[in-house]
């Protein structure tokens, strides 16, 4: 019978970043940065970098709230959240929260009115005329 090997932790992980020089740690910073989009928004948010931090988070918001159904993409509210949940973990400013949470509102307005037109005008005949007489 084999033993389960235990998954790593923090502590573990920490040990092995205090034997890293500034260069190694540096490298390590750049292959991370490198690696994903949400890295850079983490890395951009953290350091202030750039016009407007918070455009990535924005981006994914608009993106997961009103999907474009002509490509089959779909909804979910639980990457929004994740969204707002990742650049409260990179700088967590109250004033860029209360400004994502309000995006998210505003967004769900518009995609609501989109569809709400989008159903009006499915439903009522183009040629002006009345289907009733």
């Amino acid at each position: 019978m084999t033993a389960r090997k235990k998954k790593p932790t923090w502590s573990e992980l920490k040990r092995q970043l205090a034997d890293l020089d500034r260069r190694a740690l540096l490298g390590l910073i750049q292959d991370l940065y490198t690696a994903s989009k949400n890295n850079q928004a983490f890395l951009h948010a953290r350091f202030a970098l750039g016009e407007d931090v918070l455009d990535p988070y924005k981006a994914t918001i608009d993106r997961w709230v009103c999907p474009d159904v002509m490509r089959n993409q779909d909804f979910s509210v639980a990457k929004v959240k994740n969204a707002i949940s990742e650049y409260k973990k990179a700088i967590g400013c109250p004033e860029g929260l209360a400004e994502l949470t309000v995006f998210y509102c505003e967004s769900c307005r518009t995609c609501s009115a989109i569809a709400a037109w989008m159903t009006r005008a499915i439903s009522t005949p183009w040629c002006g005329c009345s289907s009733r007489r």
